[in-house]
């Protein structure tokens, strides 16, 4: 239970640490912060601690290659920001998002069918 709490104690951090940044002169490096590896520490170390190294070094690949459907979303923020009000950017972006880790998921399984399964 202490260590949920710690978790979701480390995402409001994180959001009132985006929100003090978008009041500020640097309001772009509230784009940074939700790129902090702080779920992908919790997934390495669990991964790491209880699969091998090669599980760990796959699953890092495997992370690498969701920076696609991030890129596809911010390629839409980016153009719909001033082309669309902010609720049609966001949930194309969202849109865009969730269609490209779909078809990185299936990718992936028919790239590694052996890890597809398990």
């Amino acid at each position: 239970m202490l260590s949920l709490f710690l978790k979701s104690l480390l995402g409001a951090l994180a959001v009132l640490l985006i929100a003090l940044l978008a009041r500020s002169k640097s309001f772009f490096i509230a784009g940074l912060v939700p790129l902090f590896p702080t779920f992908a520490l919790i997934a390495h170390y669990i991964v790491g601690s209880e699969r091998s190294g090669g599980d760990l070094q796959k699953t890092a690949l495997f992370g690498l290659w969701s920076l696609f459907p991030y890129a596809g979303y911010l390629a839409v923020v980016y153009v719909g920001s001033v082309r669309w009000p902010l609720a049609v950017t966001l949930g194309a972006a969202t849109a865009v998002w969730l269609l490209m880790a779909v078809a990185m998921i299936l990718l992936w399984g028919r790239l590694h069918p052996a890890l597809a399964g398990g």
